[in-house]
């Protein structure tokens, strides 16, 4: 059995996933990880982020950058999803509309309401940025247990 995963498991894998890790760089060449809620649409992974952050700037400097998803706290259960590829900061607000309520609907529960937040923080986050991230070809993915499942047979 082979460790890597198809291509529609590794997107399953990514769907499911809570957060991931966008990694941009900075104008010197040195990566930034950051963890991201996020949307996947159509094989393409969608973030929403403050308009004035450094991640949305890195993007316009540099559109390259990768992302990850990953789970499992023994080794024999790692099972993970890396893509490389290139970010666009979304214009048409039609789209910009469809992302920002799939990202509503899908943390719902884990958001801290508006109200709770001091009133610099919320002033932080009401003026927000949508990424696209879209992938190359290739998706370095593994999972673990299928070692442990191969082991026992």
């Amino acid at each position: 059995m082979n460790l890597r995963l198809s291509t529609e498991e590794a997107w399953a894998t990514i769907e499911k996933a809570h957060t991931g890790i966008f990694t941009t760089l900075r104008a010197d060449g040195w990566p930034i990880s950051l963890p991201v809620w996020f949307v996947a649409i159509d094989h393409t992974i969608c973030i929403g982020a403050p308009a004035r952050t450094k991640k949305v700037s890195r993007v316009a400097h540099d559109p390259r950058a990768s992302f990850l998803v990953e789970s499992g706290e023994r080794w024999s259960e790692l099972l993970a999803v890396h893509l490389t590829g290139s970010v666009d900061v979304i214009g048409d607000e039609r789209s910009r509309e469809s992302v920002r309520n799939l990202l509503d609907a899908k943390y719902a529960s884990s958001r801290t309401a508006t109200s709770a937040m001091p009133e610099v923080t919320s002033d932080h986050y009401a003026s927000m940025a949508y990424l696209r991230f879209t992938p190359g070809d290739r998706i370095l993915s593994w999972d673990n247990e299928r070692i442990a499942l191969r082991e026992k047979t």
